[in-house]
């Protein structure tokens, strides 16, 4: 009897061999659930009657999500890691050995781990759900596949396409996996257990690579097609941030797919990743990403109708969105005029991410443009996005409130104006909710759910619920002026602008956002969301908080420079793209810069901590990666802020405090912090 696999053996000679790891909700490998798939091999492999395995999983959530990283963070050295990676390889080798067939049977997810485990298969057959993603993510934890995914994925379907998964991270829908020739079959759910039987019965010959695709993996084109792979990973992330995809990289380009000791270099690159801090770090990210979700596990209310109100940039990409997730849209605005790019804008985002024409048609169908704001009555959500002015959400909520559905959820996308003072006009003010999305909308997974005062818990979690239905990450927020992100963010951008002030070129000051680790700098950031809307919520921040205005700021909006959309910011822009203009970045005191911009940003943060606008540093940590793109390899800025040292960061700031003004003061949750820390130091010790 066997704790988490099940097998069975049919009268047609077929081994079924299903997965169900106890005690959780989804499958993934550890080293308990492999030793005992190494167990069971060595069964299988003295049969002599068996004519096919089928491998399965019992969960309703997918086949196999991956590695349980949960072991990986208490390895002490790359010793120990080589070891467990070592084990695991064996085991899928021992898989493919079998003297007879095997298939994977996939439904749902099949990543990391499991897919490697699939690739040791001699067949992978799979449904073609929308839930069904085939991939190898593990570089988003800073690592890269140690189970044989370097070597069988190439050998499988060619050195590029395999990769282009591998070094990306990035998952494929099972129709797209089958045309690359990761899958045997992605067919429809009736047709699975055909697709299976053909399998077991015909046994027809393993997907192999063509000659092009073979002639990749050669020992004469390896470098040269490595190092163009080089080149371009290097003009999307740094090494000495991002090092596992390198190492993935040079790993395949040392040793091909036909080596044997492909696999034991495959283990050793491993075992020195998943030890250091980058891999640490990102699965910290990793952990704050399943916070998030689990939020919105306390309801089970699913909304059908969303009606958007506000076509705008905001307004239209949300729309898009919940229509793209399944959802019925309705889409108001005062003129059709003001629809109709919106309209364009989901056209794209549909072709784009469905690629199937009927799919893509499907979504438009459930979009529809709605002038005179008749899916009021019907929906089961209304979002307001229109500007930031109170009065005008006042109005727009007043007359909402009088003709939609009473167990309507009103929410509003304000990125900085409190609820509190939205909601005095309502009748039913526990009625209103924060959905603050973040631009661009397909983009960014973040979305901060906002509660005042009176809103009510029940309204509250049917929010997280449903941004969790759009598969996007739920954060709950205190309403206070510029709710998290925004009020963390904008001092990072207003000093930005002060060191523009000062001379120094955006060029500068954004390579030393860049070099920090931001996925853009702060300049190009402002210009990217729109001068005026920083603007708003710059003035909104500093009503309440204190503080200025940069000049400059005012300035660009009055000779219409609003950014990027306006073809003119504090950088010119053609086609959509920034003209960079040639700058000496060795002329800066790049580490001053980088400093004065991240402390604005660890003050901020503190400040809202101690504040209480989330419940915890987490979440803190978790907001800033997922709504900015803060750097997630350091793991957020309070975890960056506990990395370097709380002191040490306060000290910075009492500096710059007497050398360039008070918005450095330190705030005083810095104490809070150094005493916390030095009580665990000594609990420690």
């Amino acid at each position: 009897m066997h704790k988490h696999w099940g097998l069975v053996k049919d009268t047609n000679a077929v081994a079924w061999l299903t997965l169900d790891k106890q005690n959780t909700s989804v499958n993934s490998l550890n080293k308990e659930v492999l030793e005992e798939l190494s167990a069971i091999l060595s069964i299988l492999h003295e049969d002599k009657t068996l004519r096919t395995l089928v491998i399965t999983s019992a969960k309703k959530t997918g086949f196999i999500a991956g590695a349980d990283i949960s072991q990986f963070e208490h390895l002490e050295n790359s010793d120990e890691a080589m070891q467990l990676i070592r084990q695991g390889q064996l085991i899928f080798e021992k898989l493919s050995q079998l003297p007879f067939p095997s298939i994977a049977l996939i439904r749902g997810f099949c990543l990391g781990g499991g897919l490697e485990l699939a690739l040791a298969c001699t067949y992978r057959i799979a449904n073609d759900d929308i839930k069904t993603r085939i991939g190898l993510p593990e570089v988003l934890l800073g690592i890269h596949p140690g189970w044989g995914g370097t070597v069988r994925l190439p050998r499988l379907i060619g050195a590029p396409q395999a990769l282009d998964l591998i070094l990306s991270g990035k998952t494929l829908p099972a129709v797209k996996a089958a045309k690359l020739g990761i899958l045997d079959e992605a067919v429809p759910e009736r047709q699975l257990m055909n697709a299976v039987d053909y399998y077991i019965k015909k046994t027809p010959p393993p997907h192999t690579t063509n000659i092009f695709q073979r002639f990749t993996n050669q020992n004469g084109i390896r470098p040269l097609l490595g190092k163009w792979v080089n080149y371009q990973l290097e003009k999307k992330i740094r090494r000495d941030q991002y090092p596992a995809p390198f190492k993935a990289l040079e790993t395949w380009v040392k040793n091909g797919v036909d080596n044997p000791q492909a696999f034991v270099e495959e283990a050793r690159s491993l075992s020195e990743l998943i030890v250091t801090d980058t891999s640490r770090n990102l699965v910290h990210v990793f952990h704050l990403q399943e916070l998030l979700k689990s939020q919105a596990k306390k309801v089970d209310v699913k909304p059908q109708h969303v009606h958007v109100i506000g076509a705008g940039a905001m307004g239209g990409d949300i729309a898009a969105w919940c229509a793209l997730r399944g959802l019925t849209v309705t889409l108001q605005d005062r003129e059709a005029r003001f629809i109709a790019p919106a309209i364009g804008r989901a056209y794209d985002l549909f072709s784009k991410r469905l690629k199937i024409s009927s799919e893509i048609q499907a979504a438009m169908d459930r979009l529809t443009p709605d002038i005179q704001g008749k899916g009021v009555s019907r929906a089961d959500i209304i979002i307001e996005a229109i500007f930031e002015n109170l009065e005008a959400k006042q109005n727009l909520f007043q007359s909402i409130e009088q003709h939609c559905k009473p167990s309507a959820l009103l929410a509003s996308n304000t990125s900085s104006i409190p609820l509190d003072e939205i909601n005095q006009v309502l009748q039913q003010p526990e009625r209103l909710v924060g959905i603050h999305f973040f631009n661009p909308v397909a983009m960014m997974k973040l979305v901060e759910v906002i509660h005042g005062e009176k809103t009510s818990e029940d309204v509250l979690n049917q929010a997280l619920a449903f941004v969790k239905q759009i598969d996007r990450l739920p954060l709950s927020v205190e309403s206070h002026p510029g709710f998290l992100v925004n009020r963390v963010l904008m001092p990072y951008l207003i000093e930005s602008i002060l060191l523009l002030e000062e001379k120094i070129p955006a060029e500068v000051i954004d390579e030393a956002a860049i070099r920090f680790g931001m996925p853009m700098g702060p300049i190009e950031l402002g210009d990217t969301v729109g001068l005026d809307i920083c603007l708003s919520v710059a003035k909104n921040l500093t009503h309440y908080f204190g503080g200025t205005v940069p000049k400059i700021l005012e300035e660009k909006i009055n000779h219409k420079q609003l950014g990027k959309k306006s073809k003119q910011g504090f950088y010119r822009y053609q086609n959509g793209k920034k003209i960079s203009r040639k700058t000496n970045f060795d002329d800066y005191d790049l580490e001053t810069i980088q400093s004065r911009l991240i402390l604005r940003m660890l003050n901020e943060a503190v400040a809202c901590l101690r504040e209480k606008i989330v419940a915890t540093p987490q979440e803190i940590d978790a907001g800033m990666i997922f709504g900015t793109g803060f750097a997630p390899f350091r793991g957020g800025p309070l975890h960056y802020a506990e990395n370097t040292g709380y002191k040490k960061i306060r000290d910075k700031l009492f500096h710059y405090e007497q050398t360039l003004g008070p918005r450095f003061t330190p705030d005083e949750g810095w104490n809070n912090l150094i005493s916390s820390s030095q009580e665990e130091e000594t609990a420690a010790a």
